[in-house]
């Protein structure tokens, strides 16, 4: 029996295989490493010990356990870390006091339960079977509807609202999740459903749970949006979900991979044709956010949407940023008129056809200059190169900007070296969007002693033997927390974990991951241990020195000549003490 329902899913998940739907994990020895999701960088300093259950970024100096990893990488709180993990364990969660709720935890039952009422419109009342006849029409199949939950929102102002109020939730939480809108006059407040009469698209989260809504008009009137989305709420923001991922990520990190689309349908009919690898940018352009959540998954991206790079500023700052963080665009060129959605119902075998035939970005933006303007033209090679520059420009690799800088010269038939001498002109916008959405903690919070004790504990647990290179006086000097492990370590190498207090025990399993991790030369262990006691003992003199020049300056104040006497000889003594270490 175990005695918490934290005990009972770290005892039933694996910490590998759930880090593993988020990011590539590759095995390197007894553990895993990958590139950080919550940091930039080129080389991965993120690993996880399955051993230990635990990960740790010794690149921006997060980690922790399995549910640390869900909070950091869902941005949750614990209870909905507790409630995610329980679910993927098949752990049973006894049911809490509605007033011990979370707020984000009563409004993803309001989104549940808003889901099911849509659900339920769509199969049982008249306007939505005539809903469900337009997406039947459409293409979408029984088994599609069902899959991606969809629904129908009636043509009443207050059909929601009053369903969920019978549950008990209370009019501003309803407001809150997105579901409704308040309507205030001088004397009174209501609120009435925000959906109606549209066909509604469930949007959900990494972990399949309903955020957010999308509504689709069944009858158009003029004036009336087509499309209409949940506004930003605690659980929801359009520019940070990718809808369709929960159930394309699998199939993404398999294929190495991603097919945006821009539509609902365009996805479902996709999926509905066993191209699972595809997603959707709902109600907004390609955003940093999303750039940061699919590198998590894959570096090659198919762009299925409209491509009018010339007139969509939000399109064409998308790619721009997609370019700039490394990724391999290819566009998908569909026919003239139509979408993704349109081609798939007709026949899904053209649009996997189409996408084995698609072009890199690169190549794309070469074709749409050199078709619009005249080459052999100086106006014509200078708009095709204010054009293509730029592009070039934001590659990142240098070999591969090498290869398109002479495609270019050799294409406006000029030499290299003029057209190099433009692209050093070329200036491009920052834009710190990205970084600020995985901006790492800073690791300096450590004193120096803190961090030389943890040298001090990793080298020692990388060559045990070096322990007896410790005497007791040292680890006296040591802060409580590496006093206790290595204490306990001299006493029984083998129990001393299971005799560590919470936090030492925290401490010990990331620095055992650190010891297993770190490249260092056994010969020079023992040197480096020397370092780090000398190091740790200096900074005991220095403080000892800094303690007894208050008391000196003290004891001038008060005049107090005995004091100052004694004060006096100490300080020259350790003072003494330090240059010798220091020789």
């Amino acid at each position: 029996m175990f005695s918490s329902p934290v005990e009972e899913i770290k005892n039933r998940v694996d910490i590998v295989e759930v880090i593993s739907s988020y990011i590539t994990l590759k095995k390197t020895g007894a553990n895993y490493k990958a590139l950080c999701p919550f940091h930039s960088e080129k080389n991965p300093s993120f690993f996880v010990s399955p051993a230990r259950q635990i990960w740790h970024c010794f690149g921006c100096g997060r980690g922790g356990d399995i549910f640390k990893f869900i909070m950091e990488i869902e941005g949750v709180e614990f209870g909905d870390a507790l409630r995610i993990l329980a679910q993927r364990a098949g752990v049973e969660l006894k049911p809490i006091k509605p007033e011990w709720q979370t707020e984000r935890q009563k409004l993803y039952e309001i989104c549940e339960l808003a889901t099911l009422f849509f659900e339920k419109q769509l199969q049982e009342s008249s306007s939505g079977r005539e809903a469900k006849n337009y997406l039947l029409s459409r293409g979408i199949n029984e088994d599609s509807i069902k899959k991606w939950r969809l629904g129908y929102a009636p043509a009443t102002w207050r059909s929601l609202c009053d369903f969920l109020m019978s549950k008990g939730y209370k009019r501003q939480e309803i407001v809150k999740a997105g579901l409704a809108v308040e309507s205030k006059t001088s004397t009174s407040c209501n609120i009435y459903d925000r959906f109606r009469g549209r066909i509604i698209f469930p949007i959900f989260d990494l972990n399949s749970q309903v955020v957010g809504f999308g509504g689709r008009i069944l009858k158009e009137n003029e004036g009336t949006a087509k499309y209409i989305n949940t506004p930003n709420t605690l659980l929801y923001d359009k520019s940070k979900v990718l809808y369709g991922l929960d159930k394309a990520k699998v199939e993404i990190r398999k294929k190495n991979a991603a097919i945006l689309v821009e539509g609902y349908t365009d996805l479902i009919l996709a999926h509905q044709a066993k191209i699972e690898n595809t997603v959707a940018v709902s109600g907004t352009s390609l955003t940093p956010y999303h750039l940061s959540i699919l590198k998590r998954y894959t570096d090659t991206l198919f762009l299925a949407f409209d491509m009018d790079i010339a007139g969509d500023f939000a399109t064409k700052r998308g790619i721009d940023l997609a370019q700039m963080q490394g990724f391999n665009l290819k566009i998908v060129t569909l026919p003239e008129g139509k979408d993704p959605a349109d081609v798939i119902s007709e026949n899904p075998s053209a649009f996997q056809k189409i996408l084995q035939n698609c072009v890199s970005i690169l190549d794309f933006y070469f074709q749409n200059a050199f078709s619009k303007f005249e080459k052999n033209t100086p106006e014509g090679k200078k708009e095709i190169s204010k054009i293509l520059l730029p592009v070039i420009k934001r590659i990142p690799n240098k070999i591969e900007q090498s290869f398109w800088v002479n495609k270019l010269a050799k294409e406006l038939e000029v030499e290299r070296e003029y057209v190099e001498e433009e692209l050093r002109k070329i200036k491009l916008e920052k834009d710190h969007s990205v970084q600020e959405t995985v901006s790492p903690p800073s690791i300096t919070s450590l004193s120096r002693k803190e961090l030389l004790e943890e040298k001090l504990i990793t080298l020692i647990l990388k060559e045990p033997k070096n322990l007896n290179l410790l005497e007791e006086e040292q680890i006296a000097q040591l802060s409580s927390l590496a006093r206790e492990i290595l204490l306990n370590l001299k006493k029984d190498w083998n129990l001393a974990r299971e005799k560590l207090s919470p936090q030492a025990k925290e401490k010990f399993d990331y620095l055992g991951l650190r010891a297993e991790v770190e490249e260092i030369e056994t010969e020079k262990i023992p040197s480096e241990i020397s370092f780090c006691l000398k190091e740790i003992q200096v900074l005991a003199i220095k403080e000892k020195l800094n303690e007894i020049s208050k008391g000196i300056k003290k004891a001038e104040e008060e005049k107090d000549l005995k004091i100052l006497e004694k004060l006096t000889k100490e300080f020259h003594f350790y003072s003494q003490l330090l240059s010798d270490l220091k020789k």
